[in-house]
């Protein structure tokens, strides 16, 4: 899932919570006690610190690097050193060697700065992003997708819409985005895209595809209205990371019921045809969208999950190639999040994530919850995706499959971004440019209207 955070759990949530360490900084100076007088020294130069990290993480001296990290990432249940060298190995490593590293940009989150260095490597550009305290230490980390060049696919008829900027909400969380509207009368069905895990943009830019705006584009040429929007975890990923008790409300699913309450005030909409389209993480917490909305006219669930997320870390982690003391504490960890109580809150994040985040889904079971909903519902399922598997989609047609008004369609070809490709699918599939295959465009859109 994309936009894959470098330290943080096996992918889904490999790009799930990222983590924050508190400091203090005094003016300028960081003070330290040296041979028992009190000594002034610069602080550290934030730019030269994420530079360093970049250089040891493309060097592959992992441990070097993690002792640059913030003693809340340097806990074990929350960036392991192996796993910071697997994650290094299987999404930086494939990259090859840096062809061009950009001039750092900084930009202050309080006391502590944004450090972001774009790295052009042969087959893709990549923004690494750093965090920094004022004490020089790091407490996030991600890889970000550079600029993606998207070349409009074939379903794309631009003569056919219009798009112009709008707001998701009205309080301290406002995120920018783009509504696409149908040229022509209305007023139209609508749907709001709602992202998978990780900070996204609101294209769903990952490696060499745009999976959201393929399917702006594409419903939008076929009469449907189009939201879509930053993700908190982008806009305001600094001002997340430092915040207490997360969960997937803040993370998902309050934007997305933002995005629908938007959808319903624009003049191009018929406020009784709004829908919600979740794919990944979002199609997992669709059914929580839905229930806290109360007014959807229906769902679309674009590769969602329904096993617990610490069990598809084990598989995913099993999938990597982990085994012995890696695997262990991989399985270790889940038991962990399994035997977590309500007293644990305060506990170290677990595979990157807050307690609160893992405690708020204990339980959670998508397909029952969607079960409960007297609402319509299309689950698409790529066939060769190893992120949510067809497991997944025989779940949600086992908790679904007797009601006439749920539609299951899965796709041999396809991969978790509903994109084709040949083989088993891998993360090294994600950063060959891409599109959403046409008929899975074509599916929604008929289902919809």
């Amino acid at each position: 899932m994309k936009s894959a955070p470098i330290i943080s759990a096996p992918h889904y949530i490999d790009n799930a919570k990222s983590l924050y360490h508190k400091s203090v900084k005094l003016s300028r100076w960081i003070y330290v006690f040296a041979a028992g007088l009190l000594v002034a020294q610069p602080a550290p130069d934030p730019a030269a610190v994420a530079r360093k990290a970049l250089d040891l993480l493309v060097a592959e001296k992992y441990s070097e690097l993690f002792q640059m990290f913030s003693p809340s990432l340097q806990d074990p249940k929350a960036v392991p050193l192996d796993a910071l060298g697997r994650i290094g190995a299987t999404q930086v490593k494939p990259l090859g060697a840096p062809e061009k590293i950009g001039d750092a940009a900084l930009r202050k989150a309080g006391t502590n700065t944004i450090v972001t260095i774009p790295v052009t490597f042969a087959a893709q550009n990549v923004n690494f992003l750093f965090a920094v305290n004022p004490a020089g230490q790091i407490y996030i980390m991600n890889l970000q997708p550079g600029e993606v060049i998207w070349k409009r696919p074939a379903y794309s008829q631009p003569d056919s819409f219009r798009e112009r900027a709008v707001t998701v909400g009205e309080d301290e969380w406002k995120l920018p985005g783009t509504l696409t509207v149908p040229v022509g009368n209305g007023p139209f069905a609508a749907i709001v895209l709602v992202h998978d895990s990780g900070p996204l943009d609101r294209d769903e830019t990952t490696g060499g595809n745009k999976i959201f705006k393929d399917l702006a584009e594409g419903l939008a040429s076929r009469g449907v209205v189009v939201l879509r929007y930053e993700k908190r975890a982008r806009q305001y990923s600094a001002k997340m990371a430092g915040m207490a008790g997360n969960t997937v409300s803040e993370e998902t699913v309050d934007d997305a019921v933002a995005g629908a309450a938007l959808l319903r005030t624009q003049k191009e909409v018929d406020p009784k045809r709004v829908y919600v389209l979740g794919h990944g993480l979002g199609g997992y917490v669709a059914p929580r969208i839905a229930e806290d909305d109360g007014k959807l006219a229906g769902l679309v669930i674009l590769g969602g999950h329904v096993r617990p997320i610490e069990d598809l870390v084990v598989e995913r982690s099993v999938n990597r190639g982990a085994t012995g003391k890696d695997l262990d504490s991989v399985k270790n960890m889940a038991k962990q999040v399994k035997a977590l109580e309500p007293a644990d809150a305060d506990l170290p994040p677990i595979f990157g994530m807050p307690v609160s985040y893992l405690l708020d889904l204990k339980g959670y079971d998508p397909a029952a919850a969607a079960k409960k909903l007297t609402i319509p519902m299309l689950i698409l399922q790529g066939e060769r995706d190893f992120q949510s598997t067809m497991r997944d989609f025989a779940l949600w047609k086992a908790a679904l499959g007797a009601r006439k008004d749920v539609a299951f369609h899965s796709y041999p070809a396809l991969n978790h971004f509903m994109v084709v490709g040949d083989g088993k699918s891998t993360e090294a599939e994600y950063r060959k440019p891409g599109h959403v295959a046409p008929e899975a465009i074509d599916e929604i859109a008929k289902w919809i209207k």
